[in-house]
């Protein structure tokens, strides 16, 4: 063996796995106070980018969470002022049935109903106006689609909401092209007369019928004798006009004439129910109007509405799958059949939602305007919620209707905000939920400390450690051997 007293080799390969002992100590030390295994670059450059790549996707999806908690309490918001809304209608429903109710009124209860409906009209414009997330309002339409009349001709009113064809509605021009005009039962009888003037004896010219006895139009029986004059009869039909929704002429032909009986309401909602004791009329029995169907364009997309959808609705309101709907004018019905034609405009606005934790992951919704100008405007030509007036008879009727079409926006509007909670806000939180959990997983294995490992690892480190101190002061001791050849 060689001796040297300059270089101790020994002690230098003791101190250099001393060393290395000592810093693998302190690394596990590290990572134990840290519990985590990456706690610098040096320790795993490529986990570290991997683990901060995830980390970035978990604190994005994390916020995203909150972020649809936050939507859902937006559209909660928005549902609570639409649930009150819905009450208030309800109550002004009521009360336009009571209004209605002409035989038993005077007009001191019609004119207290017609005040509380004015009164309940005024608390849902206040609701509209002061329902708000913070400073954001979200049922006075800036929160949405906003549509509006521009040719009062062809259109009486328009209702499009946040969803057209299937698709978000896009902002731009109306276009209606009615393929199918709606037309109102019409039956023309078969019995002539000389003249308005002529006795209903004279039915036929006088050889057949007994020209009195009795016609039953819709349920409604009317008392004709043969002493009457058509006109006479024509006066008693139009009297009744406004219960049975029909109404009689005289139409002149090049020997006499024949009565005409029309529904003055157009669709297949409404028909002629006719029939006589003798012959009168010789009307047909049964007799119902068309539907109008039309296709509308709203900023590029067109889809097809269908009128009298609903029971009682006229054949010239016209309704799409989405519930939007438009109301065409009797001169519409005929203009737009021939040459279609802008008739309004859509603008739009939406409530949008991050709720994904990379750009373009958004979801919108539009909350439309909900006040009572707005409401119940594609049912009476030129006439929305907040101009019923129930103190005629038939103000009541329009009325009745108006408010039920009210109803039916705000309903539709709130089952698509419930739609939207459940299907895609509750959903996207859930599946967001699951995704973080195994993304955190993934990421906990890559920069988490395997602290069983580590305690092993120190253990094994720090008997090293106290080793190699051992061995190094013994390394130390090989020098001071020569001493022993000088003595």
């Amino acid at each position: 063996m060689s001796l040297y007293i300059n270089t101790n080799t020994d002690a230098m390969g003791t101190l250099r796995n001393l060393q290395n002992t000592s810093d693998a100590l302190s690394t596990s030390i590290q990572r134990l106070s840290s519990g985590l295994r990456i706690n610098s670059a040096k320790d795993d450059p490529a986990g570290l980018i991997i683990s901060e790549n995830l980390k970035s996707q978990i604190n994005g999806m994390n916020q995203a969470i909150t972020n649809a908690q936050n939507a859902n309490n937006v559209i909660q918001t928005a549902d609570g002022g639409l649930s009150e809304v819905t009450s208030l209608l309800q109550s002004i429903n009521q009360l336009a049935v009571a209004a209605a109710n002409t035989g038993a009124n005077d007009p001191t209860a019609v004119q207290a109903d017609q005040t509380q409906i004015s009164s309940a009209i005024q608390s849902i414009d206040r609701i509209v106006s002061d329902t708000q997330y913070g400073s954001k309002k979200l049922l006075d339409g800036t929160s949405g689609v906003t549509s509006v009349v521009t040719n009062t001709t062809d259109l009486g009113g328009i209702s499009i909401g946040g969803t057209f064809a299937g698709q978000a509605t896009v902002a731009g021009n109306v276009t209606v092209n009615v393929t199918t005009a709606a037309s109102f039962a019409t039956s023309a009888g078969a019995a002539t007369y000389a003249s308005t003037t002529s006795l209903l004896s004279a039915v036929n010219g006088g050889t057949t019928g007994t020209g009195g006895g009795t016609i039953v139009i819709n349920g409604q029986s009317i008392q004709v004798s043969a002493s009457d004059t058509v006109q006479t009869m024509l006066d008693k039909i139009n009297n009744l006009s406004s219960t049975t929704g029909v109404s009689a002429q005289f139409v002149s032909g090049a020997s006499g004439g024949h009565i005409e009986l029309d529904q003055t309401n157009y669709g297949q909602n409404f028909n002629i129910n006719y029939s006589e004791s003798s012959t009168i009329l010789g009307a047909q029995t049964f007799v119902t109007g068309a539907n109008a169907v039309a296709q509308v364009t709203v900023g590029g997309v067109t889809t097809t509405f269908t009128g009298g959808q609903s029971t009682g609705s006229s054949g010239l309101q016209l309704t799409d799958s989405s519930g939007n709907s438009i109301l065409l004018t009797e001169a519409g019905n005929t203009q737009l059949h021939t040459t279609p034609a802008v008739v309004g405009t859509v603008s739009q606005g939406s409530l949008t939602f991050q709720i994904g934790a990379n750009a373009g992951q958004n979801v919108s919704i539009s909350i439309g305007d909900m006040s009572t100008s707005n409401l119940g405007n594609t049912v009476v030509n030129g006439q929305t919620l907040n101009s019923i007036d129930v103190t005629t008879a038939q103000g009541a009727q329009n009325a009745i209707q108006i408010v039920q079409q009210s109803l039916s926006q705000v309903s539709v509007l709130r089952a698509q905000l419930g739609s939207f909670q459940d299907n895609t806000l509750n959903s996207t939180i859930n599946a967001l939920g699951v995704t973080s959990e195994n993304l955190t997983a993934s990421q906990a294995s890559i920069a988490d400390a395997n602290v069983a490992q580590e305690v092993v690892n120190m253990t094994q480190n720090n008997i090293l450690q106290q080793a190699g101190m051992s061995v190094l002061a013994q390394a130390n001791q090989e020098p001071q051997m020569v001493l022993k050849l000088l003595g």
